[in-house]
């Protein structure tokens, strides 16, 4: 408990002298002052839409209106926002940090310092991760069809499933409410960006539909003001960031069926189609890793079917079933320069599949308890398709049984306590042993306190785990890493404690104090060219040990009609435990989130944004590591509302047109100006 308290202080010391961004971090410590003195404003908490089977947690009277450690987002914020994809989205919550993976112009997203792979990603709670090595690209996944975006961190509910060791991230669909409903948006933005969307549903008696339908093109990205192409032979001399391209469409469709009252039956298909530019680094380094990376994506597409179920069986017990067959198909082509017309090799084509299904049985029979007994099954198949080459075929079968159970311990106490075991088992594996099994445990212990009607102390601890995935045991990355099928599961311990209140009128104020002790973590080491064959080369194994900690504070007010306003902050400590002198890469110390809304009439509403982030490291130029610049980008936007079913909107995004990276070489976009239109019935 002392070293969080002497976090704590560091914040403020953070907030008043950073040295790089000393302005920016000054306009930060103001923010949180008029927060703190409730100039915040709470966002609109409606939830009717929400496809109620799509969410892992349904908790009844003992559970709780939310789980502690999960953030949810509706999609009036997404939209008021204009997040376009769940990305940029989950970064509004404390403890959620943007990543890009700038050499294959992928964007992820770090929770309390786990990066992408030991997290997961949940559509209506299917699993969305690639097989193959975890991660999913989040600039493919939009939001337009989403009725709320939930994040689960540390302590996230064991129903989950498997690798949710980091936290987990959920995309829940809409269900319609009423005989006939849905929205139109359009809009444009600089970089030719383009945007189309639709939605309809309707709601009757014993069934419903659901239907939505987007699409969102962009020819680039405009470059900030004082970029410059470091290469010796630069490839972005334009005001428009070269092969910075991306067209992104979904289809989405359920039925759903209601005979009675408590049951619901729902069958659904979503299928999403992608295509993508690689932008070439821009920086300093040199060698062909970074500057001869000539890539496009022709396709990165996904098909999802499935079932899900809810069955009330008596009036103490509720069967809920989920069933689903996934695949994943992307194509690379690798071209000799940036002219991007002749291929340097033949397309690499990755195609996998899962296959899951899920049974979850919640029992009410007992005075107190809420007890949820889910079984997980996941099949996992990864083929790598390469011209002149045998595919190479992956499978993984992974099981988990989980128990948790929500107890009232009396009218001001409550814990939530679970348990589960997780098996994977390796079925192909190329040219390696199959057979082999890998096992795991998972727990989770969370109490709460009533201190008032409106005020709760909460603590958890929680021990989570994460199996290698195909790419970190098989891959040998073009000849230049050694395969470990022998790959331990990952361990972390995760402990928080926090207050949430809402002890004056119209606001709600969030303060989270974290740790997270990670072990046997799966890192690359230098293997000699005996072992190797013939060359030097890299090999996961289970060797780092981390820590991560830090405190995480979310202010949420309306304090007038016209005006709100309201902040997400978090310090993250990191360190690598096992190398101090290597730095963990990717991770903000200080990351900010502030907003403040004007509605000086019914038909007209001014917002404006503030992002903020310091002490982010990559891969240096000349040391080893280096400090990326602090930033602070401004955001505006004017709200119209002629009719309650219209509303027109313009702003512009990185007003200052502030150039920042968050990967070394890899611009930022600077200044867009953006318009849509929305129109609801």
């Amino acid at each position: 408990m002392n070293s969080f308290m002497t976090h704590s202080s560091a914040i403020t010391k953070t907030w008043l002298g950073c040295a790089k961004n000393r302005g920016v971090w000054r306009l930060t410590a103001l923010c949180a002052a008029l927060s703190c003195s409730g100039m915040v404003y709470a966002e609109d908490t409606d939830n009717s839409a929400v496809f109620k089977l799509g969410e892992v947690v349904v908790r009844g009277d003992i559970g709780g209106s939310l789980l502690l450690g999960e953030t949810t987002l509706n999609e009036t914020t997404m939209e008021r926002f204009n997040r376009n994809n769940i990305g940029s989205a989950a970064t509004m919550i404390p403890g959620v940090t943007l990543a890009s993976s700038g050499q294959r112009n992928e964007q992820t997203v770090s929770i309390r310092g786990f990066d992408s792979r030991r997290i997961a990603i949940f559509m209506d709670g299917i699993p969305q991760y690639v097989p193959y090595d975890g991660n999913v690209d989040l600039n493919r996944f939009t939001t337009f069809d989403l009725s709320t975006l939930t994040v689960a961190k540390g302590n996230a509910s064991l129903l989950y499933g498997p690798n949710v060791m980091g936290g987990a991230i959920n995309l829940v669909s809409r269900k319609p409410e009423r005989e006939f409903e849905g929205d139109v948006r359009m809009g444009y933005a600089s970089g030719q960006e383009r945007l189309f969307s639709v939605n309809v549903g309707s709601r009757q008696e014993q069934w419903y539909f659901q239907f939505g339908a987007s699409y969102l093109d962009a020819n680039g990205f405009p470059l900030p003001k004082g970029f410059h192409d470091q290469k010796k032979s630069p490839t972005d001399l334009g005001s428009y960031r070269e092969n910075g391209h991306y067209t992104d469409k979904k289809l989405s469709f359920k039925l759903g069926l209601t005979p009675n009252a408590t049951d619901e039956y729902v069958f659904g298909y979503v299928r999403q189609e992608g295509k993508k530019g690689q932008p070439v680094y821009t920086g300093e380094r040199k060698g062909n890793r970074f500057t001869g990376r000539f890539w496009q994506w022709p396709y990165w597409d996904k098909d999802s079917l499935y079932f899900m179920s809810s069955t009330d069986l008596g009036s103490d017990y509720t069967l809920r079933l989920r069933a689903y067959a996934d695949s994943y198909k992307n194509g690379m082509d690798n071209f000799s320069d940036a002219s991007y017309t002749t291929l340097q090799d033949t397309r690499s084509k990755y195609d996998d599949k899962t296959y899951g299904a899920a049974a979850e049985l919640v029992i009410d029979r007992w005075a107190n308890h809420e007890v949820h007994v889910a079984f997980n099954y996941k099949d996992d198949r990864h083929k790598d398709i390469q011209a002149g080459y045998a595919t190479k075929n992956y499978r993984d079968i992974t099981y988990s049984l989980a128990i948790e159970d929500y107890i009232r311990l009396s009218d001001t106490w409550r814990m939530r306590a679970g348990l589960s075991h997780d098996r994977r088992k390796t079925k192909d594996a190329n040219i390696w042993d199959s057979g082999a099994v890998d096992k795991a445990t998972n727990g989770v212990l969370e109490l709460v306190h009533n201190v008032t009607p409106t005020t709760e102390l909460f603590g958890s601890v929680a021990h989570k785990t994460h199996f290698a995935t195909i790419k970190d045991r098989y891959s040998a990355s073009f000849g230049e890493a050694l395969p470990n099928p022998d790959l331990r599961p990952e361990k972390a311990w995760h402990y928080e404690l926090g207050l949430r209140t809402e002890a004056w009128e119209g606001g709600e104020l969030e303060f989270t104090l974290f740790r997270s002790n990670l072990r046997d973590a799966h890192n690359r080491v230098d293997v000699p060219g005996t072992t190797c064959g013939k060359y030097e080369c890299r090999q996961y194994q289970n060797i780092d040990r981390a820590r991560h900690q830090g405190i995480e504070l979310s202010v949420e007010q309306q304090f007038s009609p016209e005006w709100r306003a309201g902040l997400a902050y978090t310090y993250l400590n990191s360190k690598n435990r096992s190398e101090p002198d290597v730095k963990l890469t990717g991770l903000p110390r200080n990351r900010l989130f502030a907003h403040v809304g004007w509605k000086p009439h019914a038909q007209w509403e001014f917002l404006a944004t503030l992002e903020a982030e310091n002490g982010r490291y990559d891969e240096g130029v000349v040391d080893k590591y280096e400090q990326l610049s602090g930033y602070g980008i401004w955001g505006l936007k004017t709200i119209w509302s002629p009719r309650s079913d219209l509303s027109i909107e313009a702003g512009v995004r990185n007003l200052g047109d502030k150039y920042y990276e968050l990967s070394e070489g890899y611009p930022m976009p600077g200044r867009v100006w953006f318009a849509n239109a929305i129109y609801r019935f």
